[in-house]
């Protein structure tokens, strides 16, 4: 059992992981999903919970309730890596990096609320979160998610290495 939780807890290389996320696409393809990613299932979630007069919400989600036991087996698989998985204390905002006490303000609130519908109001627009068209997108030759996919790297390089140590010296 040890060597098991051994295996697993390391990180898998890439010749293995990449192979199995390939393997999702023609698996979704087979059972006639075109849509893969978290924008989608937020979507699915929001129209089963909330089934208000909302053109975008209005469609046949119960044809692909799939995406709501994805989005459970991501929390549960969450779930279980942090408390069974893992040999230390897993933090949601370590504190050596964020000054958690600046977040329960209304300026760090702001920040947050910002962020989050920045966040939504693009994967809106991109018509798709980074792992749709990042997947799915561009495994169905989309001019479009190819373009979004570079834009996303390219913002992540530049948030990386410019705006978020500016960030931390605040």
């Amino acid at each position: 059992m040890t060597d098991l939780l051994k295996f697993i807890r390391q990180p898998w290389p890439w010749y293995v992981a990449g192979p199995l996320i390939g393997l999702i696409v023609p698996a979704l393809l087979l059972a006639g999903n075109k849509s893969f990613g978290i924008s989608s299932s937020l979507r699915q979630i929001c129209a089963a919970c909330f089934p208000a007069e909302i053109s975008f919400f209005k469609y046949d989600w119960k044809k692909q309730k799939w995406n709501l036991f994805f989005v459970a087996g991501i929390v549960i698989g969450g779930f279980i890596a942090t408390s069974f998985l893992s040999d230390r204390f897993v933090e949601l905002l370590p504190s050596d990096i964020f000054n958690v006490g600046a977040l329960m303000t209304l300026r760090g609130f702001l920040f947050i609320a910002v962020g989050g519908f920045l966040v939504g109001f693009g994967t809106r627009y991109a018509g798709g979160c980074t792992s749709g068209h990042s997947i799915m997108g561009i495994s169905n030759l989309q001019w479009p998610s190819f373009l979004a996919t570079c834009c996303f790297m390219i913002g992540g390089l530049v948030m990386t290495w410019f705006i978020f140590p500016l960030i931390l010296k605040l």
